[in-house]
């Protein structure tokens, strides 16, 4: 009785110190939407304060609307973000199973391999992956984008979906060898069931830095055609002149697929961010 209250305990204040995160890192979000619908001067006159019947204006949206391509932009981030997160997951899944699952030579040394990717910033290889996307034509085109988004986030991805395979019953996997299934379904039905709290949290975590990105979309798909949101809020932003109602505008709308994602998939962040803090 006495452990399944001190568990019971742990799990709620495991939630509380989620939920204060989240209230903290939620508030300059509310900020940027609030100072979106509020004239220039207000924004610098009083940036905490809700927009009223004066400093209420709808001039960023409007100037977001009527210059450049916003909805082409938003579509390419949505394109390339939703594209890297399916392969990062698939794949990231795929080989996490691999790992955890059988022992091979080398299984240890290709764990590290792969955690290796985590500690080196993938744009430290910023030039030689620009001469591998010219030298395969793929400058100015989404899939360029996928493919180094997807590259960079595998090593997170097939080590947190490692970790939480491992605590996985093999008694679970090996009656379902006995019962005929394949080691493909053993992955697809028992396996990746299982380890959806991870998923959503990986998900999750792989999707912000895609989606907020400016790097990767300024060197390899500047084009007008394949800009992204980010990227494309940058015509706001000028060298001695900033439209800060535009780029506020620009932010508040880019934000809205990471809410929404983080909405639907909030419980199962939280469960696979606190499952080891409950047992």
């Amino acid at each position: 009785m006495a452990k399944a209250t001190h568990s019971v305990s742990r799990s709620l204040a495991a939630h509380a110190i989620l939920a204060a995160y989240t209230v903290i890192a939620l508030f300059p979000v509310v900020v940027i939407i609030i100072n979106s619908f509020k004239s220039r001067k207000a924004i610098f006159r009083s940036p905490l304060s809700l927009p009223d019947e004066e400093t209420f204006s709808l001039i960023g949206y409007e100037t977001v609307l009527a210059q450049g391509d916003f909805f082409l932009y938003f579509q390419n981030s949505l394109i390339v973000t939703v594209a890297s997160l399916f392969f990062v997951l698939l794949f990231g899944a795929m080989a996490a199973f691999a790992l955890s699952e059988y022992r091979f030579r080398g299984n240890s040394l290709m764990g590290l391999y792969l955690a290796l990717g985590i500690m080196i910033p993938i744009r430290l290889g910023t030039v030689a992956i620009l001469k591998l996307m010219v030298a395969s034509e793929l400058v100015n085109t989404l899939t360029a984008l996928i493919l180094v988004y997807t590259a960079q986030g595998l090593p997170l991805a097939i080590f947190i979906l490692s970790e939480f395979m491992r605590q996985l019953s093999a008694d679970l996997k090996d009656a379902g060898r006995i019962d005929g299934l394949s080691e493909y379904r053993i992955f697809l039905r028992l396996v990746l069931p299982l380890v959806r709290p991870a998923m959503a949290t990986v998900a999750v975590f792989t999707m912000i830095p895609i989606w907020n990105d400016l790097w990767f979309p300024l060197i390899l798909a500047s084009a007008e055609e394949t800009k992204t949101i980010t990227l494309g809020a940058q015509v706001f932003i000028g060298q001695f002149v900033t439209n800060w109602n535009a780029v506020l505008s620009a932010l508040s709308l880019a934000i809205l697929p990471v809410l929404v994602l983080y909405v639907i998939f909030s419980r199962q962040l939280i469960r696979g961010i606190t499952a080891g803090a409950v047992k």
